[in-house]
């Protein structure tokens, strides 16, 4: 069997930040909350053990622990932030509450280590904490600093402790000094590529799914998880009884009905399409309230897809979803989390009690960017597998205010121009995210000779690693104006455009 990398969660919002990072590195890692360390046994199922960072403070009494003494542990650790304080307390160091929790950008001087090699001797790392370590543990060695001399990283034969974030890109080193870790210190070997990801998909339908022609039903929304998803059930179920199920609700953008349809044909999968355009326009008249929104959406969504399924002959199924491992981690982490996230289109919740299916979740092992990379393992469209990510409630909560088809066919008219824009001048591939937004606000204009009254959009473009935060991303002035122009001479119901500057935090990606 092969042993994974165990990341024990202790709350840190960068916790599965690592586990990406040791995942891209081409090694398996697990991430899990501190009570399945409550035996030895557990811990032989794997070959490091990481302790991550979380908010609390070791010298809190409910704070969080595993049930195991860390000097029992045989393998290697590497305690991150609340982990480094962890080990150094555990070991007899003294952890010293402070008065200013030390928050950002952070210049540490290193030491002689194998565990920096291949950096420099002064470099940036993230610092989130707000405890210091004051004495340090008996028998450990100091192998950073930072300029104000405050221990930054201290070892102990195979025990590493480290204050920063190495998992997040504002340490300039993260990667290399993970790398440094997993390879050189703890003398691991790559076990996790595009085949194993295949090979997990494979063994995941043969321990779940028993029947040679199963009755599968799968929601496809046209994005990236649920048509990566499609394709996946093709590897491996027999067709004739799966069922991929396509909502067509009005809000989507100008061609993914039709770009959907051509992935699926080119593949030779059936796709069945329910035209409810009109149904949700017509649930959707006169609600501004954007929660108001979403709940119609999707309610109307479970209404739709319920009323197909009532129509098979078969009445026990298999549902199957795109819940990711990072829905998995957020239900089971220390501090409780949300019950697995269900998404508008492909993670369907609320479906009537008298429907009878069993879930299947084949992806719940793999993080977004797996997804992609097992899309294309398929051979699917490399411009389809990296499209940005799309709101489950699409365009209904980009079209601020009311939501009717004059003001979606403007919106989508807006987007599509940003976005081709955006790939002609080779950013669209170096931005996370990027989409436009109605709003209704209307300004007074010149257009010619006339004066026109039209409504104002905004453009979003942002730089992120997964969502939770996320920096805007930096266009130049002229390049902005080159596509507020293109889009006020070819839009006619728009006569201003803005470009939204604001990070995440305090603002959110989506305006609504």
């Amino acid at each position: 069997m092969t042993k994974s990398v165990l990341i024990i969660d202790f709350g840190s919002q960068y916790t599965h930040l690592i586990g990406r990072k040791i995942r891209e590195l081409g090694i398996y890692a697990e991430i899990y909350p501190p009570k399945y360390l409550n035996n030895v046994t557990n811990i032989l199922n794997h070959s490091v053990l990481i302790l991550s960072g979380g908010p609390d403070s070791v010298l809190n009494k409910n704070s969080p622990k595993i049930d195991i003494p860390l000097a029992q542990i045989p393998i290697p650790i590497l305690g991150i932030c609340y982990g480094f304080q962890y080990i150094a307390n555990e070991f007899g160091g003294e952890i010293e509450k402070s008065n200013h929790r030390e928050y950002g950008k952070t210049i540490i001087k290193i030491g002689k280590s194998d565990f920096f090699k291949d950096t420099q001797t002064e470099q940036q790392v993230w610092m989130s904490h707000g405890d210091s370590l004051k004495t340090i543990p008996k028998g450990f060695k100091v192998l950073a600093k930072t300029r104000n001399k405050v221990p930054t990283v201290i070892s102990k034969k195979n025990i590493f402790a480290i204050q920063f974030h190495c998992e997040v890109t504002h340490t300039e080193y993260g990667t290399q000094i993970l790398k440094n870790y997993l390879f050189d210190l703890c003398q691991l070997k790559p076990n996790w590529r595009n085949n194993d990801l295949h090979q997990t998909i494979g063994r995941y339908f043969k321990i779940n799914v028993k029947e040679k022609k199963p009755h599968i039903i799968c929601a496809v929304s046209g994005g990236v998880d649920s048509t990566v998803l499609a394709f996946a059930i093709s590897k491996y179920i027999k067709l004739e009884n799966v069922h991929f199920i396509f909502v067509n609700n009005g809000l989507l953008r100008k061609y993914d009905v039709k770009n959907i349809k051509a992935v699926f044909k080119s593949f030779n999968l059936k796709l069945n399409i329910i035209n409810a355009e009109h149904m949700f326009l017509k649930k959707l008249k006169n609600i501004t309230d954007p929660e108001h929104k979403r709940k119609v959406i999707g309610g109307l969504f479970i209404e739709v897809f319920s009323k197909y399924i009532r129509k098979l002959d078969q009445k026990d199924f298999y549902l199957a979803q795109g819940t990711l491992y990072t829905d998995i981690i957020e239900s089971r982490s220390y501090h409780g989390g949300k019950s697995v996230t269900i998404k508008s289109h492909h993670n369907v919740g609320g479906l009537p009690k008298d429907l009878k299916f069993d879930v299947i979740e084949p992806f719940r092992e793999l993080f977004k960017d797996e997804v992609r990379r097992l899309g294309l393992f398929y051979k699917l469209d490399e411009r389809f597998i990296n499209r940005h990510p799309f709101p489950g409630p699409g365009l209904g909560i980009r079209c601020i205010g009311k939501v009717n088809k004059q003001r979606l066919d403007t919106l989508r008219d807006i987007d599509e121009i940003f976005i081709n824009f955006l790939i002609e001048k080779d950013l669209y591939n170096k931005s996370w995210q990027a989409f436009a937004v109605l709003l209704p606000v209307k300004s007074v204009g010149v257009m010619g000779d006339e004066r026109t009254y039209e409504e104002t959009c905004v453009l979003r473009c942002i730089n992120s690693v997964d969502g939770m935060t996320a920096d805007v991303t930096n266009i130049d002035i002229s390049i902005l104006s080159e596509v507020a122009t293109l889009i006020v001479n070819k839009v006619p119901r728009v006569n201003k455009v803005l470009y939204d500057i604001t990070s995440k935090p305090p603002s959110t990606i989506e305006w609504e």
